[in-house]
């Protein structure tokens, strides 16, 4: 598994990640410049690709869906998310 670099908050955590939409297979690419590379088969259309952004991310964490969220671009390939009730990764 990657090291994945995050920060720390007061409810959870939050990390950097950059997506690449539209790719042959879904899932965590690996880490690149400390941002989490993660690959979605989804197009950036309507919201498709965040949906399966936070359900790679609950998949590959073990962590439910409703516990990640999408704090800083949500229209952009460069995204903050936080994740809530964890303190590492």
């Amino acid at each position: 598994m990657h090291k994945i670099p995050f920060n720390r908050t007061k409810d959870g955590v939050t990390v950097e990640v950059k997506v690449e939409p539209r790719s042959s297979k879904a899932g965590i690419a690996g880490v690149l410049g400390g941002v989490l590379k993660v690959k979605l088969t989804s197009a950036p259309v309507d919201g498709a690709a965040n949906r399966q952004l936070i359900e790679v991310l609950s998949r590959e964490f073990g962590i439910k869906k409703g516990a990640i969220s999408i704090i800083r671009g949500e229209r952009s390939k460069n995204k903050v998310i936080k994740i809530e009730g964890v303190d590492s990764l």
